[in-house]
């Protein structure tokens, strides 16, 4: 699969404004109440605000590896949702500066998988075998943590991205 720099900004960028509605929608739902940054689908489990500082960790690193800068993960000790928001905001920031041009994708990515591991892919394969899958397993997580703590989201707002296609029959 061949994919341009540009088309993952786009897929970065508008599933990170999803990210960010969904945020919106938990804090109007739970109020003053931000205990459900700490809500979790199971006991081994990341909490809520883990999963945004996650989320937010594989286009950070993307824009960073773009840029010719190591990759720097976020804190996943997410105290408040102002954090959370900060750190989506700064996230898409980041997505839309990044300059690199498609040649970026044939170089060599090197990801540190813990003590003494690592992992060396090739700029696509990073992005579709590390990034991209990450980027997933992290929102909808996300997704379904905020689901199970009663907030009223559904498909739709998962799937925000396609609004701009969508027409009355």
């Amino acid at each position: 699969m061949t994919t341009a720099i540009a088309d993952v900004q786009s897929v970065f960028a508008s599933r990170l404004d999803t990210l960010r509605q969904l945020l919106d929608k938990a804090t109007a739902h739970f109020g003053d109440d931000t205990s459900f940054l700490s809500n979790r689908l199971a006991p081994d489990m990341h909490p809520l605000g883990a999963q945004i500082a996650f989320t937010c960790n594989q286009p950070r690193n993307f824009a960073l590896w773009c840029d010719g800068r190591p990759a720097d993960n976020l804190d996943p000790e997410v105290a408040s949702v102002d954090q959370a928001c900060r750190y989506i905001d700064d996230t898409r920031q980041r997505v839309h500066a990044v300059a690199a041009n498609d040649v970026k994708l044939d170089e060599i990515a090197r990801i540190d998988l813990g003590p003494g591991l690592h992992a060396d892919l090739p700029g696509s394969a990073y992005v579709h075998e590390f990034l991209i899958p990450n980027f997933y397993f992290h929102l909808v997580t996300t997704y379904a943590i905020l689901r199970t703590g009663g907030l009223d989201i559904g498909k739709r707002d998962y799937m925000q991205h396609l609004v701009p296609w969508v027409r009355q029959a």
